[in-house]
């Protein structure tokens, strides 16, 4: 195994928001891993700085550190990069990360209007956020990456929430929009769109337990014998975050086992229908 294949980031700068739990906690791992110096950015203090102090006893205190931001808020995030710039010279990687499902509710009628507009507030102005003091300090330096975690529901619909679906909608249209703005500097811009795994976010919003989330989505999958993680996501930012992915820009890379290309629902009913038919 060559040097490039155990250190695909070796001397990259990244920021991770939502870096405390779930994909973002995955992705730091992994990129602290391969040799990126990472700034993990949550309001989950305790979480976040538990895992900067574990991988820095590992890998060295020179390389993670952990900074308190709601990417709401516009001098949290400017801090944010500020602090990336002031610790370690430089920004290659911007993982706006950071995303709520809020409240679980499929009736237009039943929605409430405050969730819709908190859920909005975090995952679509927090990744605007996010990518605008980016940008900031990536178009002078004529190069960088900015990465968004969109969903699965932004190329599938009738399964998440509104507002929630909605927001996953706009992040791909920011990281469009954003991708041919950036692109005459060199900025390559690209957002992640995961199927359904069962992190803390899930789990949380379900009400049930990681076993019987997994259990749910292997019944359901497409891509039999494996179990969704997040780590897979986390494969996915490596390779858009490293020279690997040099020419791929505007895309929004659905992780997902194949879910989002097929409507189950027909064949299931056909089975169904037969089956009965034999017992009657």
């Amino acid at each position: 195994m060559n040097g490039y294949t155990r250190n695909r980031l070796e001397g990259k700068v990244a920021i991770i928001t939502g870096g405390a739990s779930g994909f973002g906690e995955s992705t730091v791992r992994l990129f602290v891993k391969h040799g990126a110096k990472v700034v993990i950015a949550d309001v989950q203090d305790d979480l976040g700085l538990s895992l900067c102090n574990k991988l820095a006893t590992k890998f060295g205190y020179n390389n993670i550190l952990y900074v308190h931001c709601d990417v709401t808020q516009d001098s949290d995030v400017k801090n944010t990069v500020d602090t990336a710039i002031s610790t370690f010279g430089k920004l290659d990687i911007m993982f706006n990360n950071a995303g709520i499902t809020g409240t679980i509710d499929f009736s237009i009628l039943n929605s409430d209007n405050e969730n819709f507009k908190r859920v909005f507030d975090v995952n679509v102005f927090g990744a605007f956020l996010g990518a605008k003091h980016a940008a900031r300090v990536m178009i002078p330096a004529k190069q960088g990456v900015i990465l968004f975690t969109s969903s699965v529901a932004s190329v599938l619909s009738g399964e998440s929430p509104h507002a929630y679906t909605m927001s996953k909608h706009a992040v791909v249209g920011l990281m469009k929009n954003l991708c041919v703005e950036l692109g005459q500097y060199g900025i390559r811009v690209n957002s992640i769109s995961p199927g359904s795994v069962s992190t803390p976010l899930l789990t949380a919003a379900m009400g049930l337990d990681k076993a019987a989330v997994d259990g749910i989505l292997c019944a359901s999958a497409v891509l039999k014998e494996v179990v969704p993680t997040a780590d897979d996501v986390a494969e996915a930012a490596l390779y858009l975050g490293s020279d690997a992915s040099k020419y791929v820009t505007g895309v929004n890379l659905v992780v997902d086992g194949g879910y989002s290309t097929t409507n189950p629902t027909y064949s299931r009913v056909i089975k169904q229908t037969f089956e009965d038919l034999v017992k009657g």
